[in-house]
């Protein structure tokens, strides 16, 4: 990474004496380069990951759907569909609320589920809103609440193995 960054950094001046481009000196370069490195390192620690992320930790292919209020409106969305084993970021960026929902289901029938009852759809779906889920063609599903606390940057939901079909852990 050094000699990378002493590559893109490299510097030339123009000489007092006759206008020409010069090299600087090694030190002056290692110097540069060193800020240079610092600079990308504060950078970065400013742009630090916070996201929402859910872990589905079975051996089948997990659908997931979320939900979240902005204290006016109710937002679902869905379909994530996630390998066994696997990990998907659902969300990217700090957590606005305090509070998530997460509904689902895997290929045998499993359901992670709760008591918040919200919009869901058969397909891929952004829906804002929770009232009269049939009267405007969804489906209505029992999401659990996630609390995240107050100042989280960022969150994983596990997704465990069933107990029992229909039923699961989280």
């Amino acid at each position: 990474m050094p000699g990378r960054l002493a590559r893109a950094f490299h510097v030339t001046y123009r000489s007092f004496q006759d206008g020409r481009p010069g090299p600087v000196s090694k030190s002056m370069n290692i110097f540069i380069t060193s800020i240079a490195a610092v600079f990308c390192i504060l950078l970065g620690a400013n742009s630090a990951k916070a996201d929402l992320r859910v872990c589905n930790t079975t051996i089948n292919r997990v659908s997931v759907a979320i939900a979240y209020t902005d204290g006016t409106k109710w937002t679902t969305e869905g379909w994530w569909n996630l390998k066994a084993n696997g990990c998907e970021i659902l969300m990217r960026g700090p957590l606005a609320a305090e509070y998530y929902y997460v509904y689902a289901m895997d290929e045998r029938g499993a359901e992670w589920k709760g008591k918040t009852f919200l919009c869901t759809s058969d397909h891929e779906f952004h829906i804002v809103g929770r009232q009269d889920c049939f009267v405007r063609g969804f489906d209505r599903s029992g999401f659990f609440e996630v609390d995240t606390g107050k100042n989280a940057r960022n969150w994983t939901v596990q997704l465990a193995a069933p107990t029992s079909p229909g039923r699961a852990r989280h």
